[in-house]
């Protein structure tokens, strides 16, 4: 009788552990998924030509560093800023981010890492840029957002 109580604590106790993994595991996977979805939304919002779209998942006072290492403290002014080169020499550009990593320092910050390719013209000549961008999200009240972005050009 003991040899089989001892014996069930055992599977109990593996199961109650494999349980509890895969709840990590889910969680880490809504939070990844969030995070992604904050990528695909700026990605989208620079397609579609809006600054205000693309600078949606930005925490209100986040710091945008450009690639030219011109500093952009807020939403909004990195929406303004974006609008500006949409209507100029962005206009009608295509931008594609790939996640290249996604790092919890902790549950409810994470260090994130996109490559984007930019395809756009000037003068009717086919252009191409290409950078990484290192973002600090944070998570607050249940959401993700961008509170640090730094962009990087990749020399080709």
């Amino acid at each position: 009788m003991t040899k089989n109580f001892f014996g069930m604590t055992i599977i109990l106790l593996c199961a109650a552990t494999v349980i509890f993994a895969q709840e990590k595991d889910s969680k880490m996977s809504q939070d990844e998924t969030a995070i992604r979805a904050n990528v695909e939304q700026m990605a989208k919002g620079w397609n579609m030509n809006s600054g205000a779209e693309f600078a949606k998942p930005f925490a209100e006072d986040a710091d945008y560093v450009v690639v030219n290492g011109m500093h952009i403290k807020g939403r909004a002014a990195n929406a303004a800023g974006h609008q500006q080169i949409f209507n100029t020499i962005y206009k009608d550009s295509r931008n594609a981010g790939t996640v290249k990593q996604i790092r919890f320092l902790r549950p409810d910050v994470a260090v994130v890492h996109v490559e984007w390719n930019l395809n756009f013209k000037i003068n009717g000549e086919e252009k191409k840029g290409h950078a990484l961008s290192t973002m600090v999200m944070t998570k607050e009240k249940g959401k993700w957002n961008i509170a640090v972005f730094q962009n990087t050009a990749i020399q080709q």
